[in-house]
């Protein structure tokens, strides 16, 4: 028996995105992909690519069971919500591919300059297994995505993604709460940071 799809929309602490949740996984757990353009999403995810015909959307982020959609300042939710909810289920109940395959860091990022390579770390596991429990679940609450890239000189780097990437409280949420956990239960972290792709 196929069960209906449902999509329900979800305002986010980014007044610019709106998480919209779907009764079924449309990644993996633990996967999540942003994009930032239909030229980055095309020949990756169908879904994103047809998102982005609408005149409206300035980013698409894909997590395990919903879509973060960013869209551009000069139409109000009001106006889009329900087109988008229709649009996103519409696509699911017929059946077509979200994503076809996982870009690759270096495929999505235009940028020319080289990522930063962190090397492995007696404490990067406990720093995993910290933000996995404690942040992750929070995070993906909101509409995002955070990805541990390393640890350095006291430093740990992180990646937000999705609402929480340019999100006005998620430098708040950075510094008092995750530097926060972190340190308490890591004495070897002084500070996190943000990388930005």
């Amino acid at each position: 028996m196929n069960v209906p799809v449902t999509i329900y929309a979800e305002m986010t602490p980014n007044p610019t995105t709106m998480k919209f949740v779907a009764n079924k996984y449309l990644l993996l757990t633990g996967d999540s992909v942003e994009f930032n353009s239909a030229k980055e999403a095309k020949g990756f995810s169908p879904l994103a690519e047809e998102l982005f015909q609408l005149p409206f959307v300035q980013k698409v982020f894909i997590a395990a069971n919903f879509v973060t959609v960013t869209k551009t300042d000069n139409v109000p939710w009001d106006f889009i919500n329900m087109e988008l909810r229709e649009f996103i289920k519409n696509f699911i109940t017929e059946g077509k591919d979200v994503l076809v395959q996982m870009p690759t860091p270096l495929l999505v990022n235009d940028d020319s300059a080289p990522k930063k390579v962190y090397e492995a770390h007696e404490i990067d596991d406990a720093i995993r297994d910290l933000l996995d429990q404690f942040v992750r679940p929070a995070v993906e609450n909101d509409g995002g995505a955070i990805e541990y890239r390393g640890f350095e000189d006291g430093v740990v780097s992180v990646l937000m993604k999705g609402s929480c990437a340019g999100c006005p409280s998620s430098t708040a949420t950075l510094k008092f709460g995750i530097e926060n956990l972190l340190k308490t239960h890591l004495p070897e972290v002084k500070e996190v940071v943000a990388e930005n792709e």
